[in-house]
């Protein structure tokens, strides 16, 4: 049935906001505050407005005692269970759906609809935890080979558990913010001791961020595998930047810190697993044969592409020089929420986890540039002559990623950042 549904809203040829998708995230006009939405089309929809207007009257809504999308976030919403989140979602298409009892009330459309141009988009969540992975292989074979060659290239642990680490909440930021280039300790190979400078090799990572949602497990208790998709809310796509020099002076032996800690950008609008759901893929076999704790009934993802282009002060017009695919993940989801649980921690809806860099297996589908110029020996040449090694002032740097095609198309929007300049070296002295 949903296959044949249509919108009675206008939808743009290539548009990510099909009906098919209706994803949620939080806007606010220009003169107001922000409220949660989804997005048709052009058409943002105020989610909050249908919720005072009594169009969420469901089973399962009309026994909620408080409304859910009465706050400058979703995490109210996000904090329910999955048959919540699918009776909203299927709510809204039957709403906007041809034939439906909205589609020719023009009283109510007129204070529930914005044109999205006239909107700004917010951080959809107030996040709680940030965690991020290294879940594809081929990235993390990419990465291996430039740190310590192929034949070392994997670390004994990787293929027994999905690698992360515990990043920072504060600093993620919405599509459209700008970036400022970040100082640190930088050692090179040759000399005898750091030096404190701006980075020169500022990168981009290409990953999905999992929203996490649902109720907390208790402390003490892990999540079981497979039960864990339960507590996916829905996936953005996340940007998490990088100063590769500070990354590697400082990394020994804890990882990395402020080197990842200065800016991650996600998209607007939190895709939801029901959205996805024609888009699931099977993942490959993996060897050696999981834990019992990670061993899924089913080890999936899902097909979304995934596109980097680039945009610099001299050609701004983005260019297109990257595309991978969420289906190159070795690790799943699920199987980071078990591990990251088995030890008993707590996780909360609300949390971000971020896959990891996501690689194809060839040349333009490595997921950042470090493995894309080969840690600086590869340039990337851009249709203007100019060269990239890392990321310049004013260069623009645009995400993308979508499943299906045309009115079946389900897509993330952009996630997007300009690089701005250091702080001048004045700024640190007392």
């Amino acid at each position: 049935m949903q296959q044949e549904i249509q919108a009675f809203l206008l939808v743009p040829k290539d548009s990510d906001f099909t009906i098919k998708n209706i994803p949620f995230g939080v806007v606010s006009k220009t003169d107001g505050n922000p409220f949660p939405a989804t997005i048709i089309g052009d058409s943002v929809i105020n989610l909050a407005k249908l919720e005072e207007l009594g169009y969420f009257n469901g089973p399962l809504f009309s026994t909620l005692g408080s409304k859910v999308f009465d706050n400058g976030n979703l995490n109210k919403f996000v904090s329910l269970s999955r048959p919540y989140w699918k009776e909203a979602r299927s709510q809204i298409q039957s709403l906007f759906s041809c034939g439906s009892q909205l589609e020719n009330n023009q009283e109510v459309l007129s204070q529930v609809i914005t044109p999205v141009q006239d909107t700004k988009n917010h951080l959809p969540i107030t996040i709680g935890e940030y965690t991020d992975f290294y879940s594809s292989k081929n990235h993390a074979f990419n990465m291996g080979s430039i740190i310590r060659g192929p034949d070392n290239a994997m670390q004994p642990n990787w293929y027994y558990l999905p690698v992360g680490y515990h990043g920072r909440r504060s600093s993620i930021v919405i599509d459209g913010t700008d970036i400022r280039r970040p100082w640190g300790q930088v050692k090179a190979p040759t000399a005898e001791k750091p030096s404190f400078t701006k980075c020169k090799r500022l990168d981009y990572e290409l990953e999905i961020g999992a929203v996490i949602g649902g109720a907390s497990n208790n402390l003490g208790e892990p999540i079981k595998v497979n039960q864990a998709e339960d507590r996916v809310f829905g996936f953005v796509i996340l940007n998490d930047w990088s100063a590769r020099d500070v990354q590697v002076w400082e990394y020994v032996p804890l990882g990395p810190f402020g080197a990842k800690n200065f800016a991650s950008t996600i998209s607007p609008w939190i895709v939801t697993i029901e959205a996805l759901e024609p888009h699931r893929i099977q993942l490959p076999e993996q060897d050696p044969e999981p834990f019992i704790y990670l061993k899924e009934k089913n080890h999936t993802s899902f097909d979304i592409r995934l596109e980097v282009l680039i945009g610099t002060e001299k050609s701004p017009e983005l260019e297109h020089f990257t595309t991978s695919n969420f289906k190159y993940m070795y690790w799943s989801v699920n199987q980071q929420i078990a591990h990251h649980s088995i030890t008993g921690c707590n996780i909360q809806p609300g949390d971000l986890f971020g896959s990891g860099t996501i690689s194809g297996t060839t040349k333009d589908g490595r997921g950042c540039l470090m493995e894309y110029t080969w840690n600086g020996k590869e340039p990337l040449v851009l249709k203007s002559g100019e060269q990239r090694l890392f990321l310049e002032d004013g260069d623009v740097l645009e995400m993308r990623g979508y499943a299906g095609e045309g009115e079946n198309r389900v897509g993330f929007g952009r996630c997007k950042g300009k690089i701005i300049p250091a702080l001048d070296e004045d700024y640190f002295q007392s």
